[in-house]
């Protein structure tokens, strides 16, 4: 057994090792362990997406909270910036949410929130780590000897939709204005068609019915392609694509083209600027971030950080410099002045308000930066070797670098949720940038590939 935190919470195929129901009963013991240190009776928010696995979880989790003398405050299927907001405003100790955001339907997921809303910190991390696999976590609730209570939390839609509404401007209208949304089958299905409604746009809702087991399928963030279609058909001024737990937003303009999370970002950025509230005139980005996002802000007068791939290395960034804004290329955005974590439903709405501050459409905010041919391949992997240590994949990678020069770059890496090695190549042009994407997937299949 080992580490079981990954770059993002605990994840993996649910009713298998480490997503089981006997592991979930043991994060909940953990968690209340924690937390109770600071309060005598902990208080614990739950969220979860559409997953059938998320009953299982949730059930599990719940038991273990109880077991251990916590309370339970259930807040069903909500994003997971939802159950961070929720987690702040209602004083709870500790916030989780059930899901394995833009995976298959039969992966999961635990996250961790800490009280204030941010994420758990490595070190509290590895403490949940050291209960449960040094078989501390089953023997915790021995002496508890008055166990905990479950709640539900009636109006957690309501408090969201109200958080968000707090971060626009009390002018803020969306009439007169088409929007497409994709829900992906996922957390926020029922909350964003309500939301935009509620500021009077007119609202077409895809990917709305989840199954608990359509979540993610052909749909959301991952899978724009009917949205873009639609967006077209029916005359919308926007197109919003979210993912499975909906922490992060791709989306499309009014003429059909995908607009990826480096663009809205640029936008927001540059909007920002102009309203003198981009706090030490800096954004923050990832190593995954386009050359052409770079380029952008550097014409705008714009200074950039670049932080490792995953939201909570961005948010670490943009912390220690005092950034406002910042985000991933795969659509996790972060506005640090009003939210603790990214927010797919949040960044839709600064979206929209920036093309109405600019009253322009969004195909022409995003001219301000040229996307350069990105190839982004992944392999499957039957393990993690440090990547410098396989000689014919370093000599593909750096024959591709040399080739490219400035007007390219190349990045290799293993995702931190799945078995994957991906591989990563920008370039002047599309044919040029997939030839040396195979050349180095080649490579890793050959060397450690299934």
């Amino acid at each position: 057994m080992g580490k079981l935190f990954g770059t993002d919470g605990i994840r993996g195929a649910a009713n298998v090792y480490p997503m089981t129901a006997e592991m979930a009963l043991n994060i909940g013991r953990a968690i209340v362990s924690l937390f109770k240190k600071e309060r005598h009776q902990a208080k614990i928010i739950i969220g979860k997406d559409t997953r059938i696995s998320g009953y299982m979880l949730e059930y599990a989790i719940v038991s273990g909270i109880c077991s251990m003398g916590g309370d339970a405050h259930l807040a069903g299927t909500l994003p997971t910036p939802a159950v961070a907001c929720l987690t702040a405003s209602m004083q709870a100790d500790a916030g989780i949410v059930i899901s394995a955001s833009h995976n298959p339907f039969y992966d999961n997921g635990i996250k961790i929130f800490k009280s204030d809303g941010y994420k758990l910190p490595d070190e509290k991390e590895s403490e949940i780590e050291d209960l449960i696999l040094n078989s501390k976590a089953a023997s915790l609730c021995e002496s508890v000897r008055e166990t905990g209570k479950v709640f539900r939390i009636a109006d957690a839609g309501k408090q969201y939709a109200d958080f968000l509404k707090s971060a626009l401007p009390g002018d803020f209208s969306l009439k007169g204005m088409k929007i497409v949304l994709d829900g992906s089958n996922g957390a926020t299905y029922r909350v964003a068609p309500q939301i935009f409604k509620d500021f009077g746009a007119d609202v077409e809702a895809l990917s709305v019915s989840p199954d608990g087991r359509n979540i993610n399928e052909k749909c959301g963030s991952q899978h724009p392609e009917t949205l873009q279609k639609r967006v077209v058909e029916s005359g919308a001024d926007i197109g919003l694509a979210f993912d499975g737990d909906g922490d992060r937003l791709i989306a499309v303009d009014e003429k059909g083209n995908v607009i990826t999370g480096d663009q809205i970002l640029a936008i927001c950025a540059k909007v920002m600027k102009q309203k003198g509230i981009l706090k030490n005139n800096l954004a923050v980005c990832t190593v995954m971030s386009n050359i052409g996002f770079k380029l952008a802000l550097k014409d705008m007068g714009i200074n950039y950080l670049t932080a490792d791939v995953g939201d909570r290395y961005v948010l670490q960034e943009m912390r220690t410099s005092g950034a406002v804004i910042g985000g991933e290329d795969s659509g996790h955005t972060i506005f640090l002045d009003h939210h603790t974590t990214g927010d797919g439903i949040l960044t839709a709405l600064k979206l929209i308000e920036a093309m109405k501050t600019e009253s322009k459409p969004l195909s022409e905010l995003t001219e301000i930066m040229s996307v350069f041919p990105q190839i982004l391949m992944n392999v499957a992997v039957k393990d993690k070797p440090e990547i410098d240590t396989i000689p014919e994949i370093v000599n593909e990678i750096k024959a591709a670098e040399e080739s490219l020069g400035e007007k390219g770059r190349v990045l290799v890496r293993y995702s931190g949720t799945q078995p994957l090695c991906r591989v990563m190549v920008e370039g002047p042009t599309h044919a040029e940038t997939e030839r040396y994407c195979l050349q180095i997937v080649n490579a890793v299949q050959k060397k450690i590939g299934v």
